[in-house]
């Protein structure tokens, strides 16, 4: 993820911290500053510090859980808002996705009743009431107090059933035992997009952080129906049955004004770079052209501005993997060669975005838009 950090790795997942979370550190610091002195500013940056290795933990309960149905984690990314472990897939049984949701929350369960058991055991319970508990940002609480108090918090909003919290992926499990897979996302992440609109409004009100959490609520629950409703539009066909077949290619010879011409006479926005044995060398787009026209001129060799790490995949490849291909490599295209590594065809999230528009569109439930993959 770009403006991360790798600070170590567990296994095969590597821990990353955003950029971001640094600087939320350091407004954290500045503000206890300005209440409590310098003392009070480290106080604050040590348990927002603690309260994030609990997030941690909360995400590599994720992590053991999938690992369990062979699901790999490739990283976990610590940000501001909370931690996301990014699974390379879902569990392929609802049953399993439930599990590996409410393990997370799991993890702050028994970290919240260890410490009220140390808490309970060298206090005497006298520090254990729910007032003192609620008062998490009271910098004369104590620390452990405010990080149990945190974990009940962590477990009760993780649980709300709205994307991308772990309530929003365990009500889709549940509803996925019954209405299937794809219903139940739709029905999941309408009710997250819901709850995400109560949320921006309560915060007008009262706390405007709750409307940016609001925001990201919506944004996020739009983004994993539209997942599922990808990974339903590409069920079953092949990457020969979504490619552009029709496009216009450049040599590694052509210049930049050659492009722009090949980009006035077509519709084209991605331009493939083949050699003279038609071998994919990399992808110009539109952009990157404009961007060289200006900077270093229309003579300039399209080879020296284009794409070169464009990933390929064959013809009669399954077209759920190369679709996972344009998301996690960040391309703009995807080449599609024949057997002899020779390019045929192109994948872009253009005409993905109109695999899907053709499959919400399709009257007959479960046809796909391009036929049926042979």
């Amino acid at each position: 993820m770009p403006w991360s950090l790798t600070i170590g790795r567990l296994g095969e997942t590597a821990i990353r911290i955003h950029v971001t979370f640094l600087l939320f550190l350091v407004w954290i610091w500045a503000a206890y500053y300005r209440s409590g002195g310098s003392s009070a500013a480290w106080e604050g940056v040590l348990f927002v510090a603690l309260l994030f290795a609990c997030v941690l933990l909360h995400e590599l309960g994720h992590v053991f859980a999938a690992r369990r149905y062979g699901v790999k984690t490739p990283d976990i990314t610590l940000w501001p808002f909370g931690g996301i472990a990014n699974l390379e897939r879902i569990p392929e049984k609802p049953s399993q996705e439930l599990v590996v949701a409410i393990a997370g929350p799991l993890v702050n369960v028994v970290i919240a009743l260890v410490l009220l058991v140390i808490l309970s055991a060298t206090l005497g319970g006298t520090d254990l009431t729910a007032d003192s508990l609620a008062k998490i940002e009271d910098p004369r609480t104590s620390i452990l107090v405010k990080l149990a108090g945190a974990n009940i918090f962590l477990v009760v909003f993780n649980l709300i059933p709205a994307f991308p919290m772990d309530g929003g992926r365990a009500l889709r499990a549940l509803l996925a035992m019954r209405i299937g897979y794809s219903k139940a996302t739709a029905t999941a992440a309408s009710i997250g997009q819901g709850l995400a609109i109560g949320m921006g409004l309560l915060g007008i009100f009262t706390n405007p952080m709750l409307m940016i959490i609001g925001v990201f609520v919506f944004l996020a629950a739009s983004g994993e129906a539209g997942q599922a409703q990808l990974k339903e539009a590409s069920r079953g066909l092949l990457v020969s049955d979504a490619m552009i077949t029709h496009f216009e290619t450049l040599g590694p010879q052509s210049t930049v004004d050659d492009a722009a011409d090949a980009l006035i006479r077509s519709t084209q926005k991605e331009f493939p770079v083949v050699d003279g044995a038609g071998h994919l060398r990399g992808v110009l787009t539109r952009d990157a052209m404009i961007r060289a026209m200006k900077d270093q001129g229309p003579q300039t060799a399209v080879i020296e501005v284009m794409q070169a790490d464009i990933p390929v995949v064959e013809a009669r490849s399954k077209l759920d993997a190369a679709l996972k291909l344009i998301t996690s490599a960040q391309v703009p295209a995807v080449g599609v060669v024949d057997v002899s590594g020779k390019l045929v065809g192109l994948l872009t999230p253009e005409n993905v975005g109109e695999l899907m528009m053709l499959h919400a569109a399709r009257p007959e439930r479960g046809a796909h838009p391009f036929g049926r993959a042979g």
